[in-house]
């Protein structure tokens, strides 16, 4: 039986996770719990015992309305824990047009690090969505995240004609980014001060709990612009500090692929910059 063969009320689920990651001795190590149709497969340690990788898996890949996620996040101090995704999440069209939800919400302690990386979130024609993340970071803690949402599935003949996607990006009380993408709005969507008739747009961030030295911040922002400058999207994408602790990438661009891999190429850049760790991808990504 396949999702969309299902009634609104059969379709429509919450579902929870928590994830706490810390250092037991010398190991970063998570516990975790859930309820519902939400997972953490087996942490795994590429780079070593510092950094733990975790995937997260949404078994039924997609939401409807009336479907809720809710993600929580610790990050202890000194932990250094790496999130994404086997594959995108979906929002599918809502035919009561109540809301479907993912919501993140990570806390870092001091000294932590956290490398939120979630494939892309797909809004298929029709959905009624939010898609919301927030991260507090502790004064000495410091965060990689990113973003990127894909509106319709061009290349399958499903344009984003109908619908509403809300995005929701916060680090509280620092840096706000809050936007209403509707398919109906014209203007949003085609016009040149908006979406320019692009259908995929990306938000790779860096922040750290407190100022991040001028000196830093300056080498982290020339190693991403010379990226967009070599990049075949470089008259779409641009980087600025939005903050003096956060960095900000955005790009848009006609379908994913473009868009993700940029962003893939920020992010190793950006680790390699200010944390001087390899930027090799998670073998998930190549799978």
């Amino acid at each position: 039986m396949t999702i969309e063969s299902l009634s609104p009320i059969d379709k429509q689920w919450l579902a929870r996770l928590r994830a706490d990651y810390r250092v037991d001795r010398g190991r970063c190590v998570v516990s975790h719990e859930h309820e519902g149709p939400l997972r953490l497969l087996k942490s795994l340690y590429p780079e070593g015992d510092a950094i733990c990788h975790s995937v997260l898996v949404h078994p039924p890949s997609g939401l409807v309305g009336g479907d809720t996620l809710d993600i929580a996040v610790s990050v202890g101090e000194g932990a250094h824990a790496l999130v994404t995704t086997p594959g995108a999440t979906r929002f599918y069209r809502s035919p009561t047009g109540t809301w479907a939800t993912q919501r993140v919400h990570a806390m870092l302690g001091d000294g932590a690090r956290l490398e939120w990386l979630p494939l892309e979130a797909i809004a298929y024609p029709g959905c009624v969505a939010l898609n919301e993340a927030s991260f507090s970071l502790a004064p000495t803690a410091e965060l990689l995240a990113w973003d990127v949402t894909a509106l319709g599935l061009p290349g399958a003949g499903q344009p984003f004609t109908t619908g509403r996607f809300q995005q929701h990006l916060e680090i509280p009380g620092v840096w706000l980014e809050r936007g209403l993408l509707d398919a109906a709005d014209a203007t949003l969507m085609e016009g040149e001060l908006g979406l320019a008739g692009h259908r995929c747009l990306g938000t790779l961030v860096f922040a750290a709990g407190t100022a991040i030295e001028r000196t830093r911040r300056e080498h982290a922002l020339d190693a991403v612009r010379a990226l967009i400058e070599a990049d075949p999207l470089r008259l779409s994408a641009g980087a600025t500090a939005a903050q003096d602790g956060v960095l900000v990438v955005r790009v848009v661009g006609p379908v994913v692929e473009p868009v993700s891999m940029l962003l893939r190429r920020c992010w190793a850049a950006w680790r390699q910059a200010l944390w001087g760790l390899d930027g090799q991808p998670p073998r998930l990504w190549s799978m």
